[in-house]
Parts: C-alpha cells; structure tokens; sequence
C-alpha cells in the first residue's frame, strides 16, 4: 500500500490535476454552491501530500441543470466535477462521492412564499394541507421526483432565476428550499421582490443527501478516489464540521426551527449504498448535533 502511494503521488507530481465545476447562471446572482466549492477546494487541499497539486477553476461557460449533467457525461467536456442532490441514475451515470457535503442540511426544506399566502401557511398541519398548494422547483432537479412521489402538485422552471419571478407572478405557491438557501436567496433578492417571505411556521424534511460526482473514466475515478480521501480527512479533523458551521450556522439560528409543524415524507430513490448508518456525516439542525 505504502509503495502504491508513493508511486501515485510521482506520477501525479508530473503535472497539477485539473478540477473544472460548472458555471451555472450568468448576470445574476447565484451563490448556492460557493460552501459546496469550498468543501471541494480543502479536500484538495489536505490531499495535496499524497496526489499532488492541483489547478482549480470554474467554467467559464454557463450551464443549465440538464447541460450540466450532459457536460460531464461527454469525454472531454468542459468540465470533471459537479455537486448534486443524489439520484439512483446519477449514481449510475457517474462517480459518486458518497459522503454528504453539507451533512444532510439540504432535506431540511422551508419555503419562499408571498405575503398574501402567509394565512393559508399558518392553517397547515398535515401533508394533505401542504398538497393542496402547488410548488415550485428547477427543472430535472431531484427534488421533483420525491415531491411529486408524495402527491405534490410540482410547477418546474427552466432556469433558476426565473423561479423567484414565477413565484412572484402566482405560477406557484411556495418554492421549497433548504433552510440555508431560502435565508440566503432572500437576502439576495429581497429588493427585487419585496412581496416575498420565508414562512415561518412549517419544515418539511426528507433525507436528501448532496454528492460530488465525477466522469466514470479513469482520470474520473482518481478525482473522486481523492476528494472522498480529502473529505474523510476533513470528518476526520473537524475541519468539515468547521467550514459548514462557517458557511451555514447563522443561517440554521435565523430560520427559527423551534415551534414550526414538522412534515416528513420519504425519499424511494435512496440507493442503498447511501450511508445513512454513519451518523457522523449527518447533521439535525433541530437538535444542533
């Protein structure tokens, strides 16, 4: 093993690996995946003694959800490596890093709603409460299949600025984001749309693990060997424990957990590699542990 090591560590010394992840809207903003990154670049990082440097850049073309996922999938296309929530055909497709980036944060859902909704919200107790309205997500995302799975009325957008704007317009009642991004994306877009609110008073949760997945080709497959090396290492030391509390702890404090009807449904399209067993890689941020 010792003399494998050393052996990978010569050939990838010859020359820096190359990490290229996607750009995925231009002219607007768009910071859901800069912890995502973040995670990425000290796996990288911690793993530098053993695989060598490495160059990492985003694309500098930008990319819908589907391009995304074809980009990786053509040999030498723009780029190696992408976050998502998991599905049975991503893992099928690509290589998947089976450790979640940001420890299961993502299943934890409240909602971007607008104003005049806000009564109708305060009356839910049940599913079939929250099934009666309709909601919005990005096209292809995986969050679409569970939601409609469960009964749900699903409104699909094709980019995801225009979400905010379709939820604006009426073209659905609620747009079901984790808890750290609904915090975020209404900071950034309080001002171009003043009629939109967090809901306060419902959390609907289903396990949703987020994966780095890389090419199923040999180059892909040293990339993915490296980043579950660096990310283990980071479960390991803390240090992954630091950078999510860095990124999201504010944002779990403000979203007032405390006291909202809690609402499970189950994701049938977990594989069973998922590592739902070790629960070192899961955060509960009802509980805070």
């Amino acid at each position: 093993m010792l003399l494998a090591a050393l052996c990978l560590a010569g050939s990838a010394g010859a020359a820096a690996m190359r990490v290229v992840y996607p750009l995925t809207t231009t002219g607007d903003v768009d910071s859901r995946y800069e912890y995502d990154w973040a995670v990425l670049r000290m796996a990288l990082d911690k793993t530098t003694p053993r695989y060598g440097p490495y160059e990492m850049q985003q694309s500098s073309y930008p990319m819908s959800t589907p391009r995304v996922v074809q980009e990786l999938m053509t040999p030498g296309g723009r780029i190696n490596v992408f976050a998502r929530a998991t599905s049975p055909e991503l893992e099928q497709q690509f290589v998947p890093v089976r450790l979640p980036i940001d420890k299961g944060l993502l299943g934890y859902r409240i909602f971007l709603v607008r104003r005049d909704k806000l009564p109708r919200f305060a009356a839910v107790r049940t599913l079939n409460d929250l099934r009666a309205m309709s909601v919005g997500q990005g096209k292809d995302w995986t969050d679409v299949s569970i939601l409609r799975h469960a009964g749900f009325k699903v409104v699909e957008g094709t980019n995801y600025s225009g979400l905010f704007a379709m939820l604006n317009a009426g073209r659905f009642d609620f747009f079901s984001r984790a808890i750290d991004e609904a915090q975020r994306e209404f900071k950034e877009r309080t001002a171009a749309y003043p009629n939109m609110l967090i809901e306060p008073t419902v959390l609907l949760q289903y396990p949703l693990p987020l994966y780095f997945f890389t090419r199923r080709d040999a180059e892909g497959k040293l990339l993915a060997q490296r980043i579950t090396d660096g990310m283990e290492m980071m479960i390991k030391d803390g240090s992954l424990n630091v950078l999510f509390l860095r990124y999201k702890g504010e944002r779990i404090k403000a979203s007032a957990l405390v006291g909202r009807h809690i609402l499970h449904l189950t994701n049938p399209h977990l594989t069973p590699e998922t590592p739902l067993s070790r629960s070192e890689l899961w955060f509960n941020p009802l509980t805070g542990k």
